[in-house]
């Protein structure tokens, strides 16, 4: 029988910003305020952690990828 790790999962809590079921926005936001967070605070500051989980929860992979990559080549369309 597997034995549990002691990590609960959980997914995003709701946010009043973004009351419909399309969370797109939501998705985002916590890709962008995960990334001012760390720009302005550095990478260490563990309340950015916050944004990071919510976006990993919210967002398809492949747009986590896509952004990550345009962010590399200079070419994302957010402001950071």
């Amino acid at each position: 029988m597997p034995t549990a790790i002691g990590e609960q999962i959980k997914t995003a809590p709701f946010d009043p910003r973004f009351p419909n079921t399309n969370q797109t926005r939501y998705c985002y936001q916590s890709y962008i305020d995960f990334h001012r967070c760390q720009k302005v605070r550095g990478p260490e500051y563990k309340a950015c952690e916050y944004f990071s989980k919510v976006f990993h929860s919210v967002c398809p992979n492949g747009w986590v990828e896509k952004w990550d990559n345009q962010r590399e080549e200079g070419t994302f369309a957010g402001n950071i």
